[in-house]
């Protein structure tokens, strides 16, 4: 009776090996999930006067799910709501796709308001 081997790889790799791609572990430091929220609040906020704070934001992640609060400076006068709104959604599109995680909610806590002078508007103090 003549046996035929498919070749000697067969011989070397068990059945039960797992393929390389499947093996390990990958954990995202909550720092890094923080910034890629700080990051999407910037660009959901968008220009501010120069003396405004940069967005930043606090996270804490269990398993694949990340808990957010952002914490943002913005012009005045606003839709302060519709913004606080951009943000979140950004947040959690931009925190999804970058590390894949799950988002339940986004607390964005603003911080501060800057008045934006109208066209003619005088500056400074007026009595």
């Amino acid at each position: 009776m003549t046996t035929v081997s498919a070749g000697a790889g067969e011989l070397e790799r068990s059945p039960t090996a797992v393929p390389p791609g499947e093996r390990g572990a990958t954990r995202i430091a909550d720092r890094v999930v923080a910034k890629i929220a700080s990051q999407a609040a910037r660009e959901a906020v968008g220009t501010l006067p120069p003396d405004a704070g940069r967005p930043s934001a606090t996270v804490v992640v269990h398993r694949r799910i990340a808990h957010v609060r952002v914490h943002v400076e913005l012009d005045y006068p606003c839709d302060i709501g519709a913004r606080c709104r951009q943000v979140r959604r950004q947040v959690v599109e931009r925190v999804g796709a970058l590390a894949g995680m799950q988002v339940p909610e986004v607390v964005v806590q603003v911080e501060r308001l800057h008045l934006v002078a109208g066209p003619g508007a005088v500056q400074g103090r007026t009595r």
